[in-house]
């Protein structure tokens, strides 16, 4: 696991501002935070300026109630993560799941390979590493880790496609579309009487196979969305991220 204790966060955009809503984001997932005080999360609900505030604002108000800074910034940096996630839907339902981080400078192939090895302990899988150029990648079916070279370094990619449930889906759609049909000509016939138990055959497994498909996606999007959102926001904490504002340190 890259490591994450006396976190120093790089980055010249001091002045980025979280607006109301990513502040009590900010501050619901840091008061959660194995280094904050249990008392922290109520003493926060009147944080809200309408104005923004930056990381060190946050910081110096989390401390004030019992949040350690690396948490508020570990926290702020899940928030910008998340800002530029991207999700892809299937008939309305979230298939395929990404998220992304642009460091201040390239991974060592040290760094890299440690990488691999908490990816591999993550997702429960061995998946696959290979190399072209400068770009490197790992997969594992639909689940992939892409590191891209950029100006400012390196930008890492997170994602995954749910191939197995659209499939489900894709096949009960089309089984029930073959039930309609069959209903159709059968009544144009007068034959329907006879077609009824293949139809209501086509339709409950049209049904469960859509069922079977489409309940575990929201659930499968979230814990997707919130491994890659960890892995990201450790990876930028440690290596730092050009669109973060420096950490300010606790007065001594």
């Amino acid at each position: 696991m890259l490591p994450l204790a006396g976190v120093v966060i790089f980055g010249d955009m001091t002045d980025r501002r979280y607006d109301d809503d990513e502040i009590a984001a900010i501050f619901g997932a840091a008061a959660e935070s194995p280094r904050s005080s249990q008392s922290s999360q109520s003493s926060l609900q009147r944080t809200a300026t309408g104005q923004g505030l930056t990381l060190a604002e946050l910081q110096a108000i989390g401390r004030e109630v019992g949040i350690s800074p690396d948490a508020v910034a570990e926290a702020a940096q899940t928030v910008d993560v998340r800002r530029a996630a991207v999700s892809r839907t299937f008939l309305g339902l979230p298939i395929g799941v990404e998220r992304s981080v642009t460091l201040s400078r390239r991974l060592t192939d040290e760094e890299w390979e440690r990488l691999v090895v908490e990816l591999r302990e993550v997702f429960k899988a061995r998946g696959r590493t290979s190399s072209d150029g400068s770009l490197r990648q790992w997969t594992n079916g639909n689940l992939y880790a892409l590191l891209e070279p950029v100006a400012t370094g390196h930008r890492l990619r997170f994602g995954s496609l749910n191939g197995a449930a659209r499939a489900r889906i894709t096949a009960g759609v089309a089984a029930i579309g073959t039930a309609v049909v069959v209903a159709l000509s059968s009544a144009a016939s007068g034959n329907l009487g006879t077609a009824v138990s293949g139809i209501v055959l086509l339709l409950t497994a049209g049904l469960g196979m859509m069922g079977s498909g489409a309940l575990p996606l929201p659930g499968w999007a979230r814990l997707r969305g919130r491994q890659m959102e960890a892995l990201a926001t450790r990876l930028a904490l440690s290596i730092g991220s050009p669109d973060t504002p420096p950490a300010i340190p606790p007065p001594h």
